[in-house]
């Protein structure tokens, strides 16, 4: 069955109960008041012949019942336009009016409680034949009763008067009532097939919108966002779907860069490789065939010393990144003093930046412990000393460090005044295979394009943080910040 098809009958289902509870309430809570209200207007007039028809006097010593007959009869003619006829009991099985041709009893218990000065109220349910010789239509339809005690001065009870009606009319109220409601239901019932159709579709065409916007998904078309124009449970299931959507449209772009640069990055490699292969083989032909003069193989052998380096740069990035990826990598933590480092590396820098024509300054501290593996930290500062190199010609490279002892870690800053970076390079640096100047991609720095990539896992496994702050032609800034001691 449809959706629509199962909200719809929900709804109905759940308006109907709630109409035959209401129903079935309304008919009992009116049929208590028309009840109610014939009992009261009995006992009313059983006070009024208390008083006009029914007195008592002393006959030899004792209070007797007398019946003023005429009075009787007057108001029980009046009664009997409106259905209601009169008994007086002086015994729970004695009827003293009428005279002849009423047979009934009140039982024990009822007879107590009327002594008690109770008046007894009564549904008579079942049709009765109460007087023998007056017309049954009159007679035999259901009835209600009161039964109401009469008390001497003495406060003795001497009879009982009992007073009923028929329901005739109270039958005529109840089915005026039964028509309204049943013309109430057929108009509730109506108006919720409408409502609940129209409910039951909307809520579908959301469902049926968010169904197509999934499936174009699945094929591959991310991106896709519906509008909220309700915030229930089905507007919070479309914001999930749109945050989703939108989620996997950027991953989705995001592995198509990776792509990208996995691509070049092989192509770059392969030519990188090429390069000094093809190099070392011409050196080594050379050598073979004394081809290469005398006083130039020790300029032979320390280009090809050179280009060995280079490939072998190019092997342990890649291997390093796999490594780290896959957690593999097992790091030496130990606390050691980082400033003595920071110095050899600025020296084993200098002549690098001195062939880009920059300076390569330095200000730390004399003494700065930090907690970390030992050349893990080497590798970590020389690739982004390295980068700050490669992209700045003529300018300064400054490498500040300090403890931030409040916090327990050592904050690393390496600033140049290089070419800068854009919004979109700085979201880029971080990926593997990135290179945020391709037409660099033959210099003798950051051949793999895995430098950085491996910097920041190598920051994140030390429980450090590593940020940048670059603008185009303005330089770049490389914060870098590393526990100071081991936590307890």
């Amino acid at each position: 069955m449809k959706l629509v098809f199962r909200q719809f009958l929900s709804s109905l289902v759940v308006v109907l109960a709630l109409i035959v509870s209401m129903g079935a309430f309304f008919v009992g809570f009116t049929k208590q008041v028309a009840y109610t209200n014939t009992w009261n207007h009995l006992e009313g007039y059983a006070d009024s012949l208390k008083k006009q028809a029914l007195v008592t006097r002393k006959v030899n010593g004792q209070q007797q019942l007398g019946i003023n007959i005429d009075r009787l009869h007057s108001s029980e003619e009046l009664l009997s336009s409106q259905d209601v006829r009169v008994v007086i009991f002086t015994a729970p099985n004695k009827v003293v009016y009428p005279e002849h041709g009423y047979q009934a009893r009140i039982s024990a218990n009822d007879w107590a409680k009327l002594k008690a000065g109770k008046t007894l109220r009564e549904k008579l349910d079942e049709p009765a034949q109460l007087f023998a010789g007056h017309k049954k239509s009159v007679y035999s339809k259901d009835t209600t009763d009161i039964f109401s005690p009469c008390f001497d001065s003495n406060g003795n009870m001497v009879a009982v008067i009992s007073i009923g009606a028929t329901i005739s009319s109270m039958k005529k109220t109840m089915r005026g009532t039964y028509e309204i409601l049943g013309l109430s239901t057929l108009l509730a019932v109506l108006l919720t097939l409408f409502i609940s159709y129209a409910l039951a579709h909307y809520m579908t065409k959301r469902t049926l919108r968010l169904k197509q916007a999934v499936e174009e998904v699945a094929q591959g078309d991310y991106g896709q966002t519906i509008p909220v124009n309700m915030h229930d449970e089905l507007g919070q299931l479309t914001n999930s779907f749109n945050r989703m959507s939108t989620s996997l449209k950027e991953s989705a772009a995001k592995i198509d860069r990776q792509n990208r640069m996995q691509r070049q990055f092989f192509s770059n490699a392969a030519h990188e490789m090429r390069t000094p292969l093809t190099t070392i083989n011409g050196l080594i032909e050379g050598l073979m065939y004394d081809a290469i003069p005398a006083d130039s193989r020790m300029k032979s052998l320390e280009l090809m010393r050179n280009e060995t380096e280079r490939l072998i740069r190019i092997v342990n990035n890649n291997l390093d990144y796999e490594k780290i990826r896959t957690g593999q990598i097992a790091l030496n933590l130990k606390e050691f003093d980082a400033a003595p480092v920071l110095r050899q590396l600025q020296e084993q820098l200098r002549e690098k930046a001195e062939d880009q024509k920059d300076v390569l300054a330095l200000h730390v501290p004399v003494k700065l412990m930090v907690y970390a593996d030992h050349d893990r930290f080497i590798q970590i500062v020389i690739n982004i000393m390295q980068n700050a190199i490669q992209f700045t010609k003529d300018g300064t490279i400054t490498v500040t460090a300090h403890a931030d002892t409040d916090n327990n870690q050592v904050i690393i800053k390496i600033a140049d005044t290089g070419i800068g970076m854009s919004a979109e390079e700085q979201e880029g640096i971080w990926d593997r295979y990135y290179k945020a100047d391709p037409s660099r991609k033959n210099t003798k720095y950051g051949e793999s394009g895995l430098g950085l990539s491996i910097v920041r896992q190598l920051v994140h496994l030390h429980h450090g943080t590593i940020t940048v702050e670059s603008a185009p032609n303005e330089g770049s800034t490389f914060t870098v910040t590393l526990p100071a001691k081991p936590e307890n």
